[in-house]
């Protein structure tokens, strides 16, 4: 028997087996043996089985019916099966196919995956997909297992420390030093009041006692944030809030810091009672001045033990711990100029209602014992720490502002200075300080009486700021009398209208782009515009009626016409056209001309010229009514400063700040680098000085002339003579006086600024008055050492506008805002010569209008403060700080 054994019979049925037979007889004989073929058993070797008749099985009609059983089954991997192996396997003779190939061999991981093909190999399969996630999750409870059980239980007496911050003065000597003296006292759960207890829990994490600790959605969030380069959030639980609080050595915004307090959170959430978490937290927390703890809070804000707190005071210190920058009614807009104490009342007292409210909604308290707190409680003194008294207090405010609104360069936040350890090199010059400081308190000790005139001389405040052209360094501020008993800086934000001092700014803008041709449309004369020569004429009439640039007259949306006065009720230049310049026009602070200036040029180019000589925009208001060129708005004094210093350096505009320098233990981490823009052509700015000298020389500024230095400056008054300004400079200092009459009485719902009639003794404060006379005398003092500088001779500039053929003498009035020196001719004749009525006679004669609210619908008589004009916008634009308009802080931003 052959050694090449047959492959065993197929089954006799139907089927390939059958099918294969059939075709195999039908077909014999059909092809003859290969050449050589013998039939012997030897022959046979190589070729496999041979049939009946010696034909070949591979070949031949039993291949044809293989192969037509194939296509029929569809079969396409078999059909690629080799004969031998079928006939054979991989250990039989191979005939003429090759052999059935060897099985892979297995991956651990099978992807992408062998047996199949295109995009199939590479969807993974369940398996796959089941043991990766295992595996995921395997390694996160690994990993949480492992944080869990390095970190540990923080308290907050061991790791809740602070540090001083060092303060300097310009020239390196050491100011003040300040902020590391934490005021914290711990007390027991039964020294707090369970009205605070709820108060807290009530507003901030009502499941306080039922949750794990921590809060997934608002860690997600968190960590979102930070993958985005954003701020992270607080934590949303209270015990997240505590972990944040007692980990004070670290207080880095990092995703790895911020997993590290999740760890602590789950692990004080599930390790730590509830009652020793939230004692621990308000124990922790920071109430604002400079107060952490409830403890220390109670003293700060009500000088009493928290045990004794009432609901009310609980309700408030709760809302102060959402950011007491914008709570505490003290206010802080060194920080942000939106946190004025109006502005912080508002936000306190909503905040404090509403966490009364929800501790009644959630059963904590009893309604009727809540309905008896609807105002905010009576506050304490906000700085009770004797080293910031005077001026001190003002000049660190500054300074803290400018580091934490400049984060992104210091990498300060807030919670970062109140930890402390920086070094602080301000560019506040001591004796400048000093200097200001008692020229203010001179003017005000000689001329201020509030006991023998209580009615007119109390709460008269003063502001000041002095600010370097060259750098935009402040040099020097004055905030007001003490920073322990008068809160808000007055050199940095009060809401005080600026009146004529904002004229400047008018000039500015019509040397700049110039007057819109009247004869073109609208269109067109945004394009045709010619420039402005100081030389040009316009009407110095009083109730003049405001045209709009193409000649038609300006109406409010009432179809009101507005009809601009001067002060005193006094026209200037001779009937029928009272014509004058632009520089007598300055010289003498006429409204009606440079009320109808503003016009021609376009108010939104006035509002252009305003901030590219540095107000802040935020301050500027009421910019669509013809009263906005006259200075209805309210920029700080530090701000009025700045942009004047612009003209000082001819068109160089430079930023004011207050921190030239800060380091710590990791050395210098802040530099201040003066950035310079152009506000102004040189040309423009020198013009603006020439013509602002001669306000000085022989105009309403006289009182601030400095013998054999030149100054340039402007006088400024607002409606209703609320407050008066003196701006002036010479080439190295430029320096901004305000005064104002402001009722800061805390306990006062809508406090008001007051009018100045017969403050000081005087009929009326102008910014000839007292202001110029503290501008004087600090700046004779300030400019001693400082050599004697020219400011640049102007080039000629624009075109004469309205000019007559034949000009006419322009006399001064008699009764103007402040007068000439010099002898002038007498008044012309107004339309209503009679004696200067006061402010309310004269808005009697026009529609009923009150302007004793300043500004717009004052008449726009912001140097007469008698403004006669048809109303226009409602007391409630013009400006008021009960109304929301103080928004003219050193940082910007409003008010809130």
């Amino acid at each position: 028997m052959s050694e090449h054994r047959r492959k065993p019979p197929q089954p006799q049925e139907g089927g390939r087996a059958a099918a294969r037979r059939g075709q195999s007889g039908s077909s014999s004989g059909r092809r003859a043996a290969p050449r050589g073929a013998t039939g012997s058993p030897s022959d046979s070797y190589g070729s496999g089985f041979h049939g009946p008749g010696g034909e070949d099985p591979s070949s031949g009609g039993r291949a044809d019916a293989r192969r037509a059983v194939q296509r029929s089954a569809g079969g396409r991997r078999r059909a690629a099966e080799p004969a031998g192996g079928r006939r054979g396997g991989p250990s039989g003779p191979p005939g003429r196919g090759r052999g059935r190939p060897a099985p892979a061999k297995k991956r651990l991981i099978d992807y992408p995956r062998a047996d199949k093909y295109g995009w199939r190999r590479w969807v993974p399969s369940w398996k796959l997909v089941t043991g990766l996630f295992i595996g995921f999750m395997g390694s996160l409870v690994a990993v949480a297992g492992v944080g869990y059980a390095m970190v540990g239980i923080p308290k907050v007496d061991e790791t809740a420390t602070a540090q001083n911050n060092v303060y300097y003065w310009s020239d390196g000597t050491q100011m003040v030093a300040t902020g590391g003296e934490t005021n914290r006292q711990i007390i027991d759960l039964s020294q707090i009041p369970e009205a605070m207890r709820w108060a807290v829990i009530s507003q901030e994490n009502k499941t306080f006692y039922d949750d794990s600790g921590i809060d997934p959605k608002g860690i997600a969030r968190a960590v979102f944030n930070m993958a985005r380069g954003g701020q992270t959030q607080g934590g949303s639980t209270i015990t997240q809030q505590y972990v944040k609080n007692a980990m004070l050595n670290d207080q880095s915004q990092t995703i790895s810091r911020k997993f590290k307090e999740i760890f602590v959170s789950i692990k004080v959430g599930a390790e730590e009672d509830k009652n020793d978490i939230i004692e621990g937290y308000l124990n922790s927390a920071y109430y604002g001045r400079n107060a952490y703890g409830i403890q220390a809070a109670a003293r700060a804000y009500f000088d009493k033990d928290a045990i004794k707190l009432n609901e009310g005071e609980c309700a408030f210190l709760a809302a102060t711990l959402k950011g007491a920058t914008y709570y505490d009614p003290a206010g802080a807009t060194s920080i942000d100029a939106a946190a004025t104490p109006e502005a912080n009342r508002r936000r306190a007292q909503a905040q404090m209602q509403d966490t009364l409210d929800k501790m009644v909604e959630y059963k904590h308290l009893d309604a009727a014992k809540r309905a008896t707190f609807t105002t905010l409680p009576k506050l304490e003194n906000p700085r009770s720490n004797t080293q910031l008294s005077g001026q001190t207090g003002y000049l660190v405010d500054l300074a803290n502002g400018y580091v934490i609104t400049h984060s992104k360069e210091t990498g300060i936040t807030q919670d970062k200075l109140q930890q402390g350890g920086y070094s602080i090199y301000t560019t506040f010059d001591r004796n400048k300080v000093k200097q200001l400081e008692k020229a203010v308190s001179a003017v005000q000790k000689a001329n201020i009486k509030p006991k023998e005139r209580p009615e007119t001389d109390t709460h008269v405040q003063f502001g000041g700021a002095s600010v370097n052209p060259a750098t935009g360094a402040i040099e020097a501020i004055y905030g007001g009398e003490d920073a322990t008993k008068h809160f808000t800086n007055n050199a940095d934000q009060t809401g005080a209208q600026v009146g004529s001092t904002f004229k400047p700014f008018v000039l500015a803008a019509a040397m700049s782009w110039g007057v819109r041709d009247k004869d073109l449309g609208s269109s067109q004369a945004q394009d045709e515009r010619t420039i402005v020569s100081p030389e040009s004429l316009f009407s110095g009439k009083n109730k003049l009626k405001i045209k709009n640039y193409d000649g038609t007259v300006w109406k409010n949306e009432k179809g009101e016409e507005w009809l601009q006065t001067n002060d005193g009720q006094a026209s200037y230049g001779s009937p029928p056209n009272y014509k004058i310049d632009l520089r007598e026009a300055m010289r003498e602070s006429v409204n009606s001309a440079f009320v109808q200036l503003g016009m021609d040029v376009g108010l939104d180019k006035v509002k252009l010229a305003a901030t590219s000589a540095g107000i802040k925009e935020s301050s500027l208001t009421g910019a669509d009514f013809p009263s906005f060129s006259i200075g209805i708005s309210d920029p700080s004094a530090i701000r009025m400063a700045g942009s004047y210093a612009t003209f000082a350096a001819s068109g160089k505009q430079r930023d004011p700040y207050s921190v030239q320098k800060v380091t710590s233990q990791d050395g210098v981490i802040y530099t201040h680098k003066t950035e310079t823009n152009e506000g102004f052509t040189s040309k423009v700015a020198d013009n603006v000085t020439d013509i602002l000298k001669t306000v000085v020389e022989k105009g309403t500024g006289t009182a601030a002339q400095l013998p054999g230095r030149e100054v340039a400056g402007k006088t400024g008054t607002t409606d209703g003579n609320k407050s008066a300004w003196f701006v002036g400079y010479t080439p190295q200092l430029s320096t901004a006086i305000t005064m104002f009459r402001y009722d800061d009485d805390e306990t006062k719902k809508n406090r008001t600024f007051l009018e100045m009639f017969g403050t000081g003794g005087q009929k009326k404060i102008h910014g000839a008055s007292f202001p110029a006379e503290i501008w004087h005398d600090y700046m004779a003092e300030a400019m001693k050492n400082l050599p004697k500088k020219s400011f640049p001779t102007p080039q000629p500039i624009g075109e004469v506008l309205n000019e007559d053929p034949i000009p006419s003498p322009s006399p001064s009035v008699t009764e103007s805002e402040e007068a000439s020196p010099s002898p002038s001719p007498t008044p012309t004749e107004t339309q209503q010569p009679e004696p200067s009525p006061s402010p309310s006679d004269t808005c009697n004669n026009f529609f009923g209008c009150d302007n004793t609210s300043g500004g717009a619908n004052g008449g726009g008589n912001t140097d007469g403060g008698t403004g006669t004009t048809s109303p226009s916008p409602s007391p409630s634009d013009t400006g008021d700080v009960t109304k929301g308009n103080g928004n003219g802080g050193f940082f910007g931003g409003s008010s809130g």
